[in-house]
């Protein structure tokens, strides 16, 4: 009876831990559908809607740095619940929005509440979990967060056949709201918490950046990861205006690449049954870089020559980002809400420079995504071959 309470215990927690790790999907794409309804009711124009898009990542990415050290000081759970608190009155502040200057200001508010739980999410993982365990875990918390960008669009149109564009976000109050009911449940997961004053605990992201050995693979991953939003961003004009696809045959192929984004953690999971972790990111660099050839080479033929070797390059960066993250995160034995709000960061950050570098060329995206798909992977995998026989990247031999 006891191991099943264990066992229930441990499921619930990795269900939050998903739950609370998917607010930027869920937050951005449920709404997108809406976009084009809201900006005729709000009268605006089609930059000033975007506005609400581009300024919440930018104050995401903000409050990660603010609350990633706060849940040091303070602990995981007190964070995640008066972010959810800020998430919830700002969706409300949102759903009653009769401006769009007034829309894009909790906009900000919102993103600046929700990014408490994705702050605190990677750092509770570090408490409660090591080793191979740790990687399990953030397999599966990522293969199930890909699922979030599929649903949610898919959810926010059928919402739209029915209500008006408010409702959206009343339903984004009723999400927080629910992670706010399950954080109430939560046990602390951090053990020892740190004891300095509030500006020294966020003094401690510069002492975690100062560390080479995090800072060299923040650089590797972040850089590597900066492909997924990059794609993303070319991906409708490449499908719809590239290759005349209408929106739900494109829905089928950014499916298609979210279904391998979800094979790509657990296929390396598998592989390191067998494999170092360090052996397979040494080879998954080379074959992101050939998918980016492809991209470039065959790319042009058919929305299938693009689609396959887009969705390859996503697997290997979704499959590689579970060790790279446990590296990162073996480097710092304190500070975890720190590193954690660091790797989110640079991660939204670097994947934010990618949207607009692939936006420069408009005329050939193909070719502007493949190009720049190959600097990335050749940028990361030269720094990680310089690097990866390294004392600090080399895994622990009793925990394989």
């Amino acid at each position: 009876m006891i191991q099943k309470q264990k066992y229930l215990k441990e499921k619930g927690m990795l269900v939050l831990l998903a739950f609370i790790s998917a607010f930027p999907p869920l937050s951005t794409d449920l709404y997108l559908p809406a976009l084009p309804q809201m900006q005729d009711v709000l009268n605006t124009s089609q930059s000033q809607v975007n506005l609400t898009l581009s300024m919440f990542f930018v104050f995401y990415a903000i409050g990660l740095l603010f609350w990633g050290p706060l849940s040091e000081k303070y602990g995981r759970k007190p964070i995640l619940l008066i972010g959810m608190v800020i998430y919830i009155i700002s969706s409300i502040m949102c759903g009653f929005s009769q401006q769009v200057e007034q829309l894009i200001a909790s906009r900000i508010l919102q993103a600046f509440g929700g990014s408490a739980a994705t702050a605190v999410s990677t750092a509770m993982v570090k408490d409660l979990y090591s080793g191979r365990k740790r990687e399990k875990i953030m397999a599966l918390i990522m293969s199930m967060v890909i699922i979030a960008p599929i649903v949610a669009p898919v959810i926010g149109a059928l919402l739209l056949e029915y209500v008006p564009w408010e409702a959206i976000f009343f339903v984004l109050a009723g999400v927080g709201a629910a992670a706010l009911m399950a954080g109430a449940l939560l046990e602390e997961t951090i053990g020892t918490r740190y004891t300095g004053s509030v500006w020294r605990s966020w003094g401690r992201l510069t002492v975690v950046l100062k560390n080479p050995d995090f800072s060299t693979l923040l650089a590797i991953f972040s850089t590597i990861s900066m492909f997924i939003m990059t794609f993303l961003a070319a991906s409708s004009f490449i499908y719809i205006n590239g290759f005349g696809l209408n929106e739900r045959e494109y829905s089928y192929f950014l499916a298609l690449n979210a279904i391998f984004a979800m094979i790509g953690p657990i296929l390396y999971v598998r592989l390191s049954r067998h494999f170092k972790p360090n052996t397979i990111i040494s080879v998954g660099f080379p074959i992101f870089i050939l998918c980016g050839i492809a991209v470039v080479m065959v790319g042009h033929v058919s929305p299938w020559a693009f689609a396959l070797p887009a969705a390859l390059a996503t697997l290997i960066v979704d499959g590689m980002r579970v060790p790279g993250i446990n590296l990162m995160l073996e480097q710092q034995k304190n500070d975890s809400g720190s590193a954690s709000a660091l790797i989110n960061f640079s991660g939204m950050i670097l994947g934010s420079l990618g949207m607009y570098l692939v936006s420069l060329n408009p005329d050939d995206l193909i070719l502007t995504l493949g190009y720049i798909q190959i600097m990335i992977g050749l940028t990361s995998g030269i720094l990680w071959f310089l690097i990866r026989n390294r004392p600090f990247v080399q895994y622990d031999s009793q925990l394989f």
